[in-house]
């Protein structure tokens, strides 16, 4: 049976740390597409018992950075893909923190600096929950997949620059993205 928390646990932050991959999502303020994004690269860390951080990495997309300068709800979910079956959700309102801004190398010194860093995405965790988890399939993790890390690795900052205004200034609906 599910539980709810105001505030984040031993036993979530367990999983969490065991966990190489989650789930992220954000909705606009009226309307407009619910967007569920998975993360890997093992860039998510918990801050203190009510904030969460990770590293955002540039992508073909930036519906998250979008729904939270609209909005700022935001969702994670983690799932125990071996061992005991689980599922952790915390949900809150976020923010994306750029270069140049207030606490971005401090965030970075936490969540890491990876190939393509856009931003680093904060929370602020007012609800926590556990839940079953028995449908989730039972999974073997092998490795992260190099192809995003490898595509940055060698980009200049102009060139990210350029991908940002090109790819990730307006959502699919028409939000800011990336300023």
């Amino acid at each position: 049976m599910g539980k709810a928390y105001e505030h984040i646990t031993e036993p979530m932050r367990r999983l969490v740390a065991d966990s190489k991959m989650f789930f992220v999502a954000t909705a606009p303020s009226s309307g407009g597409r619910v967007n569920v994004s998975p993360k890997g690269y093992e860039s998510f860390a918990i801050l203190d018992d009510n904030t969460v951080a990770y590293a955002d990495i540039t992508g073909s997309g930036a519906e998250t950075i979008a729904h939270l300068r609209d909005d700022g709800r935001i969702t994670f979910m983690f799932c125990a893909f071996d061992g005991p079956p689980n599922i952790v959700r915390f949900q809150g309102r976020g923010r994306a923190v750029f270069a140049g801004e207030p606490d971005f190398e401090h965030l970075v010194e936490t969540v890491g600096r990876p190939p393509g860093l856009r931003s680093v995405i904060v929370a602020d965790i007012d609800r926590t929950s556990t839940s079953c988890g028995y449908a989730v399939p039972f999974m073997e993790y092998v490795e992260d997949r190099p192809r995003l890390a490898d595509h940055w690795a060698d980009a200049t900052a102009d060139e990210l620059d350029a991908y940002h205004r090109a790819k990730n200034a307006v959502s699919i609906d028409g939000l800011p993205g990336v300023p």
